[in-house]
């Protein structure tokens, strides 16, 4: 079987064009968290990978439902109302004050009447959206890459959450960190969450955590981490996780960051980039259901039923 390659990420020519991108998704993040009722853990927050880049799926508002979708084909966000009605912006080079200034009044424009909190979530640096103009890079081609990337782990990831008959989230991207991820329940409460995230109320993360889980997904990297990863966690986390062995062999446990890590140049190199990143989902989940006693019984095999 021939397996297709992966696309390489430059993270040094996508930095500036990610860092933009990010605070654009905050905003339709945000819009979606407004207009949506709340669903457990912030679910009802996320945006979704399509066929073309970014979608928030369907969202109440006053007249039926609207969708907002990213566009990393034609570059171009597009709103869409379940009364027929069609907006656009252009994605280019333009700063976060204009492209927020730009979507509200196309949302006003085709009645759609929502306030959002003006500044991002879980960044150190909380610039109000309406007045950022520091950020305002746009690479089409880098963004199209990303994109790409996204569709070939997004078809891992919900391969790998299809194994698990337990509550499980969808996979889902979501707008805080820009990391694409799903996540595994044992069924049990987990000890009160910390918190601590930077421009977070702790109270969101604490429901975030209500429960104890097993995550997993991909972050593209920062400015201060320009390395693409793989990772993957527990909370809480056993005294014995770190310890655990998991694959593939370029796979670590990071103390730093209390998670397992695996470089996105490990998957995109390797001969089956799929499975690879499946060696890394599976093992570190058994390394978070054996210490952390979880149900056998959860995990599952369902290909028998595509035949």
């Amino acid at each position: 079987m021939t397996h297709q390659p992966w696309p390489e990420i430059h993270f040094e020519r996508l930095k500036d064009t990610l860092a933009t991108v990010h605070l654009w998704i905050q905003i339709i993040g945000k819009i979606r968290l407004k207009k949506m009722p709340w669903l457990n853990h912030s679910w009802h927050v996320s945006l979704y990978i399509s066929s073309r880049g970014f979608t928030t799926g369907s969202i109440p508002y006053e007249r039926g439902i609207f969708q907002l979708d990213m566009d990393f084909v034609s570059h171009e966000l597009v709103i869409t109302t379940s009364e027929g009605k069609k907006e656009s912006l252009k994605l280019l080079a333009r700063s976060v004050a204009n492209f927020h200034q730009e979507l509200f009044k196309k949302l006003q424009q085709m009645g759609i009447e929502v306030e959002i909190h003006g500044k991002p979530n879980e960044l150190e640096q909380a610039v109000p959206f309406s007045q950022d103009e520091q950020h305002r890079s746009y690479d089409a081609a880098e963004m199209n890459n990303l994109w790409q990337v996204l569709l070939k782990i997004d078809i891992v990831l919900n391969r790998f959450r299809a194994g698990f008959v337990g509550k499980n989230s969808p996979v889902h991207l979501f707008w805080g960190a820009f990391d694409l991820a799903v996540t595994r329940f044992s069924g049990r409460q987990a000890p009160k969450h910390p918190g601590g995230a930077p421009n977070m109320p702790d109270e969101i993360m604490q429901e975030a955590y209500s429960h104890e889980v097993s995550s997993c997904g991909f972050w593209p990297g920062s400015a201060q981490s320009p390395v693409p990863i793989f990772y993957a966690y527990c909370y809480p986390t056993p005294a014995s996780f770190a310890g655990q062995p998991v694959e593939p062999s370029a796979a670590y446990y990071s103390e730093e960051m209390g998670e397992f890590i695996l470089p996105y140049q490990a998957v995109q190199e390797s001969a089956d980039p799929q499975a690879t990143l499946m060696q890394f989902l599976n093992s570190t989940y058994q390394a978070a259901a054996v210490t952390g006693d979880w149900d056998t019984k959860l995990t599952c095999d369902l290909t028998y039923l595509e035949k």
